[in-house]
């Protein structure tokens, strides 16, 4: 585990104008991947000890979190995060918490898998923030309640040691635990508040449910599809192309900036394992004068396998639903869309099943993970 970079102490206090003008962050090199701890794939903050002055839910809440210097409550001051009360200690002799005392929240990750960084944002948080953080990962089969995950043979392994953080800043933690998580147990010490959660990784999907389902999406990050890499990334992020569900609104989607060259814009993906690609949705709701005008799609089997072109390039209408039956099956590791000229897609669907070499690879791989 390394923090890259590492942020200590209090912020100012607010001084008006942009909260966000001071905030302290970085570029981290993780954020590549997928987030797990994402509520479109179904994550949740499940239990926490205490949540006195702020809810435990907004540590998920996919916007950046706001501040209103105004906004009070019963309580006392309203925050966008994750707050708990004050620590005390056991008496007027020894009024300050122990070196133990801390509070914890419980999550629920959206789709299991390796982790590869985790983002701790404490912005707004200036004075209240706790003073450091520590993340543990456990693997747990189904839908555990609170209660059993916090049975004492649940194991629990460290990800992130307790580390000193900073006040209103996005605190990062790269990740080297080559293993399989389902839940986090994110502590802070001794108390305070965490305005957003962020989990970055691989989905390491479950070979047996996949198996079952026979035909699926192959491409779809909750199966374990991942993006690879993309032309450009300019008003979303490609990833949006394999969320589950359907886009809900113009920025749910992968939309580039207008060219004004010859070239295209594309998206390449990996694909759960080996597959067999039978049938291809492309969708773009609500992306109404900025859709794609044509797309392709193309697989390749491995690494260094050669691209085949499976749906010639098409015309693609705005904020319509695209669906093509290919007359032969497709084998590939690998898929890339590619627009014409630019504009944007809303979601890629490759619905198929996998080869007796992908189950295999992915069975190996789940195994690895110790699952």
């Amino acid at each position: 585990m390394t923090a890259i970079p590492s942020f200590t102490g209090d912020a100012n206090p607010y001084g008006g104008g942009d909260p966000y003008a001071d905030h302290r962050t970085a570029d981290f090199p993780f954020t590549q991947y997928a987030n797990l701890a994402d509520r479109n794939l179904g994550a949740g903050v499940i239990a926490a000890n205490d949540e006195f002055f702020a809810q435990r839910e907004n540590l998920l809440v996919p916007e950046r979190a706001e501040f209103d210097p105004e906004h009070f409550g019963h309580k006392g001051k309203i925050m966008d995060g994750w707050e708990t009360r004050r620590r005390r200690g056991a008496s007027a002799e020894h009024p300050w918490p122990t070196a133990d005392d801390h509070d914890w929240a419980l999550v629920r990750l959206g789709a299991p898998g390796v982790i590869r960084g985790i983002v701790v944002d404490t912005a707004h948080f200036r004075g209240n923030y706790p003073q450091a953080v520590s993340v543990e990962g456990a693997s747990v089969p189904g839908s555990p309640s609170p209660e059993e995950l916090l049975a004492d043979d649940v194991k629990w392994t460290t990800l992130v040691p307790r580390t000193a953080v900073g006040g209103h800043a996005a605190n990062g933690f790269s990740i080297d635990v080559e293993q399989r998580f389902t839940h986090l147990r994110v502590n802070q010490h001794p108390d305070g508040g965490i305005a957003r959660l962020r989990v970055y990784g691989e989905v390491a999907p479950d070979p047996k449910w996949l198996e079952v389902l026979g035909t699926f999406d192959v491409v779809a990050l909750e199966n374990g599809g991942q993006v690879e890499d993309a032309s450009n990334l300019f008003y979303s992020p490609a990833t949006n192309t394999i969320q589950p569900g359907r886009s809900r609104k113009m920025d749910d989607g992968w939309e580039t900036r207008r060219r004004r060259d010859q070239g295209n814009d594309w998206i390449r993906y990996q694909l759960v394992a080996q597959s067999q690609i039978r049938a291809i949705e492309i969708d773009t709701a609500y992306l109404k004068g900025n859709s794609a005008g044509w797309a392709s799609v193309s697989v390749k089997d491995g690494e260094d396998g050669e691209w085949t072109v499976i749906l010639p390039r098409t015309r693609l209408q705005p904020d319509t639903n695209h669906r093509f039956v290919l007359d032969a099956p497709a084998v590939g590791t690998h898929a890339r869309v590619d627009i014409f000229p630019d504009g944007g897609i809303s979601r890629l669907r490759l619905h198929g099943s996998l080869t007796e070499q992908g189950v295999a690879a992915l069975a190996a791989r789940h195994q690895e993970l110790g699952g």
